[in-house]
């Protein structure tokens, strides 16, 4: 660790998937925000190279305006243990030349365990961002990532209560060695920031043929729907289901489908598709036109956490593709329905929608809107000596 007051605190931040580059903006602008105060922070960004091409990268960094990762360990795909071993060996010697003051995780990605690893047998405190989630479905390899990061890591940064109540479970709590704070979301934070700049500069709805964003008329006409978990695109079965309600959905509502480069290459291996072409498969979207789609949409379908959130904030009912969900509040809220693989259940959850529970504004479930900035003083106050 950094020891003289004349040298900046120094933070190494680890990525490796597109909704790690969200959650790190966050910090990142709070980190920019200080030094044009007094204090003095070098944040070194390090990209494992777990998303690695353009769509699911690079673009990211670009509309994001996150600084050009000092990094790249270029990892790229491969089973989990051959991915985590690689990524633990090139993090390993990026703290062993950078000796940082801290290490900062994100979220429940092969490269969040990696980093987790390699900072916490160098002895380097591990913050993790987005502590205490629980699917409590070890089948899931995510679930397996948080929890050893969680209990790897010295400062555990929870986005919600419930987050702090599992961790309480599992014998995590304050002292001892552990810092346990609820400090908000730290996507609901970019969310704020990039949701205006998404109605501005984002022009797919126009470009798919749907309504304009920037008309007074604003009637959904279209459903978005996300696939990309293991458990779905991994078992044929399951994604044959899940394609087939979409396909049925498509017969009355267009249904906009990114797909993400997994979920492409087990369709083509299955020979697997809608076979509905009111099924729109596009490639992987940009984070602004993800929002733009997100907040126009009718409702959305999908297997992702951030999009279940994403949901929640842009008040655009959702339909959780799976059979649980860490973001249990979006679910007791209203707002969110658990449907699974089955296609009569997706069906017949989308013709609840009408009943959902009214959404009772003035109520967030997931912080202010400031994580990034209370996640950075707890550091610097515990260990950063101010």
């Amino acid at each position: 660790m950094r020891k003289s007051s004349l040298s900046p605190f120094l933070i190494v931040t680890i990525v490796g998937a597109r909704p790690q580059f969200i959650k790190a903006a966050a910090v990142s602008r709070a980190i920019q925000a200080s030094n044009e105060k007094k204090r003095k922070i070098q944040e070194i960004l390090v990209h494992t190279g777990q998303h690695y091409d353009y769509l699911m990268d690079r673009i990211f960094f670009e509309e994001l305006d996150l600084p050009k990762p000092h990094y790249h360990l270029g990892v790229g795909s491969g089973s989990h243990g051959k991915q985590t071993g690689v990524m633990l060996e090139r993090i390993e010697d990026v703290l062993h030349k950078e000796k940082p003051g801290a290490v900062l995780v994100y979220g429940d990605t092969n490269s969040t365990l990696a980093g987790a690893l390699a900072a916490a047998k160098l002895n380097i405190p591990v913050a993790h961002v987005e502590a205490g989630m629980r699917s409590y479905n070890r089948r899931m390899p995510e679930e397996i990532n948080r929890l050893l990061t969680d209990h790897l890591s010295t400062f555990l940064f929870c986005p919600t209560d419930q987050a702090i109540q599992n961790l309480s479970k599992e014998g995590i709590k304050n002292g001892k060695g552990k810092i346990v704070k609820n400090v908000g979301d730290v996507m609901y934070d970019s969310i704020l920031y990039y949701s205006k700049l998404a109605e501005e500069k984002s022009t797919i709805l126009k470009d798919l043929g749907f309504f304009n964003p920037h008309s007074a008329i604003r009637i959904p006409q279209y459903y978005l729907a996300t696939l990309h978990r293991a458990e779905n695109t991994d078992d044929p079965k399951r994604l044959k289901s899940i394609l087939k309600a979409l396909h049925e959905i498509g017969r009355e509502v267009p249904v906009v489908l990114p797909l993400h480069p997994r979920t492409k290459k087990v369709m083509k291996m299955h020979h697997l598709s809608p076979e509905n072409d009111r099924v729109k498969l596009i490639e992987p979207v940009s984070y602004l036109n993800m929002l733009a789609l997100e907040r126009h949409a009718r409702a959305i379908l999908t297997d992702s956490g951030g999009v279940q959130k994403e949901a929640y904030w842009f008040k655009v009912p959702c339909l959780t593709l799976r059979d649980e969900t860490e973001w249990v509040e979006t679910v007791k809220s209203g707002w969110n329905v658990l449907v699974g693989a089955e296609t009569g259940k997706i069906l017949e959850g989308l013709k609840h929608i009408k009943n959902r529970k009214p959404f009772r504004s003035g109520i967030e479930l997931f912080g202010d809107g400031k994580s990034g900035q209370k996640i950075l003083q707890i550091i610097l106050k515990t260990i950063g000596g101010c």
